[in-house]
């Protein structure tokens, strides 16, 4: 288990088990926001999931395989990208606002 959190270890076993506690986790997410019929649902959120944690784990390979790079540029523009998709889910009619969970929920996948 320590082998799967070390940044250092991206292995091929390694990589395809992240990608599949993310599947996983993000499926959970995305099953319960499609059950309530909220716009974005299991494949939103699955999509989000192993995009952000294939540009993470991008983030680390480049600097560890190529000696240059900062592997924190990419994550950083990742962190901004889901911001930006989020504030997109976001409407505002008259006095009410919707879309609120939605952004909370497609961040914190893409967190995981």
């Amino acid at each position: 288990m320590t082998q799967i959190v070390q940044p250092t270890n991206l292995s091929l076993e390694v990589i395809l088990l992240r990608l599949g506690a993310v599947f996983m986790l993000s499926g959970l997410v995305g099953i319960e926001r499609q059950a309530d019929n909220q716009a974005a649902g299991l494949r939103t959120h699955v999509l989000i999931g192993l995009g952000a944690t294939l540009l993470m784990m991008l983030s680390m390979y480049i600097p560890m395989h190529l000696q240059a790079g900062d592997p924190a540029r990419i994550a950083a523009q990742v962190v901004s990208g889901i911001g930006f998709l989020g504030a997109g889910a976001i409407l505002r009619l008259g006095a009410t606002v919707r879309g609120l969970t939605t952004a909370a929920s497609v961040w914190a996948v893409a967190a995981v």
